[in-house]
């Protein structure tokens, strides 16, 4: 359906989405001028020590605001078909929500379905695109507006916003840019429709296609063979969660930051090289890892400088 196509009434959105990352664009949908009708989110889940069921952060923000909250299970049912279709939206706008939506969902909406991916796509297609584009080494990353169809994240791109990244950046940092920037590129693309301004669509490429698989906490283990410059990536991505783990001669720790250094060495990977308050050097396949920022078990994130006074018997310099 064409995004240039206005309603007689005042535009109507439904917007699905559950973590922070959404919460801004769910602000937009707000703060629009168009009537935001209805929130999708996910159901309560457990969290926490006590595993005690709580709500998503979209659905935290939807209830203060007084906006009428669902949460199914799923999508895929004619009961729940029928409460979306019940709220006529002109406009289903999908952000982080986590749930398949059916064709028979996709096809509710006038004007079809908008997704602010953050990837530049086709490249990271899926759930973690912020996460793998840093453990890939990508330069550059962004955000998509893009017109969704039956296939995951492949539908044509509406509009795009993009940002470098950095060798500063940590999944955190990226995780909050990226969602600003979803933030303003959802707010230009509801401006031009509400002003009756189409928008145009590109089609995907067809090369350059990377899904970006769901992190597991099995990746957060720091294998010493590879490359200091992975392992660095892997540190920086794993922050804040699920936080990339090392042992430092024979601890078992969390790895909050680090740096790859250029150092050439004979020695086994994972091997203490040096430590000094500048950090604790291990060795890697090539290179060596700078460990600045870490955590002990049952302990609080501390810096290296802080750890070596409490383990002065690994105090050397190579």
């Amino acid at each position: 359906m064409s995004s240039s196509s206005l309603p007689a009434r005042p535009l109507r959105l439904v917007f699905a989405g559950t973590p922070e990352f959404a919460v801004p664009c769910l602000e937009v949908c707000r703060t629009s001028g168009a009537e935001l009708v209805a929130v999708y989110t996910q159901p309560d889940r457990p969290a926490g020590r006590g595993r005690k069921l709580t709500p998503s952060p979209v659905k935290h923000a939807a209830l203060a605001a007084g906006v009428t909250v669902h949460q199914p299970e799923s999508l895929k049912s004619v009961e729940a078909r029928q409460t979306l279709a019940s709220c006529r939206p002109d406009l289903l706008v999908v952000v982080a929500y986590g749930l398949i939506l059916p064709h028979k969902v996709l096809a509710i909406p006038r004007l079809g379905c908008w997704n602010v991916h953050a990837s530049l796509l086709p490249r990271w297609r899926g759930a973690a695109p912020i996460q793998r584009a840093i453990l890939a080494g990508d330069r550059e990353s962004g955000v998509d507006l893009m017109q969704m169809e039956a296939g995951l994240d492949t539908g044509p791109i509406l509009l795009e916003r993009r940002t470098p990244i950095s060798r500063e950046d940590t999944g955190g940092s990226l995780h909050d840019r990226l969602s600003a920037l979803g933030a303003e590129v959802l707010a230009e693309g509801l401006a031009r429709v509400l002003a009756g301004d189409p928008l145009p669509s590109r089609p995907q490429a067809d090369t350059g296609i990377v899904y970006a698989h769901k992190l597991d906490k099995a990746e957060a283990k720091l294998d010493f063979s590879r490359p200091a410059i992975k392992l660095e990536r892997q540190v920086r991505a794993f922050d804040p969660w699920p936080v990339a783990e090392g042992v430092i001669a024979g601890e078992s720790l969390r790895i909050w930051a680090a740096r790859a250094i250029d150092l050439g060495h004979t020695a086994a990977p994972g091997s203490l090289l040096a430590a000094s308050r500048d950090g604790v050097d291990l060795a890697c396949g090539s290179g060596a890892l700078r460990i600045t920022s870490l955590q002990r078990p049952g302990g609080k994130r501390i810096s290296a400088a802080d750890y070596l006074n409490s383990r002065t018997e690994l105090r050397h310099t190579r």
